[in-house]
């Protein structure tokens, strides 16, 4: 395992009882990171209070492969095990994509590799461009789409087209600044941290991705939604007029 000081990419998987899923996300994605970030990379399995076996078959699995850390958080909350991972990275870039590999692991490196190089402070993928390849419910399309022009009719100079892809990176010195200012710990995490930044004036990368809905998705849809809407509000009742200087 590369040492704390040299490690260029951490990814990090939140997970919630998914000792189904977690062996074939592992088998799929450490492959493809040895091919592309050869001992630099570790791959962060964040249990967020699950209660089933989630975290004895992480461990196991950790032996198997030795770049596959296991960090347990007590409560739930996707945002709340991102937060934790993040801040407790000293990697150069950090990273974050769902247990069930929805978005296709070939943008991965377009995501990861302009904050490497220093072109942008945060990249997230949008399953909404002309070049992405999605595969979704038609109920799914229709929220998403409508999601993502409330938040352009509250916040018009937005400079991303899809909040709540499950794909997401920054750099180290855009997490430490960003992540802290992040109330939510659940799923309005994504969105409220890209306001943020935008807030915060950097710059943010936009990646097209295949993304195909996982078809046993545990997300309460209306409660979710309902959830998103009073972020929605409180960020734009709560950010300061103008834009603040970023911390970089």
């Amino acid at each position: 395992m590369p040492s704390e000081s040299t490690v260029r990419l951490d990814v990090v998987i939140p997970v919630y009882n998914e000792e189904a899923k977690i062996e074939a996300c592992l088998a799929a994605l450490v492959p493809f990171l040895d091919a592309h970030y050869p001992g630099a990379y570790r791959v962060v399995v964040a249990d967020n209070g699950s209660t089933d076996r989630t975290a004895e078959v992480a461990e196991g699995l950790s032996a198997r492969w030795p770049q596959v850390l296991c960090l347990r958080i007590p409560q739930k909350g996707r945002g709340r095990a991102l937060r934790a991972a993040w801040l407790a990275s000293g990697a150069r870039v950090v990273a974050y994509m769902d247990v069930d590999l929805s978005t296709d692991l070939a943008a991965l490196p377009p995501l990861v590799e302009p904050l490497l190089e220093g072109r942008a402070h945060v990249a997230t993928g949008t399953r909404l461009h002309p070049g992405s390849s999605i595969e979704r419910s038609l109920l799914r399309e229709v929220l998403s789409r409508g999601y993502n022009l409330f938040i352009r009719l509250l916040f018009p100079r937005r400079r991303f087209s899809d909040a709540q892809c499950g794909f997401k990176a920054l750099s180290r010195q855009a997490a430490q600044h960003l992540v802290p200012l992040v109330r939510d710990n659940a799923w309005f995490f994504d969105t409220e941290l890209l306001l943020r930044a935008e807030q915060f004036g950097y710059r943010i990368h936009e990646v097209p991705v295949v993304w195909i809905e996982g078809r046993d998705s545990r997300v309460r849809i209306a409660r979710t939604a309902w959830e998103d809407v009073k972020g929605l509000l409180r960020v734009r009742l709560t950010r300061a007029g103008g834009r603040a200087r970023r911390r970089l």
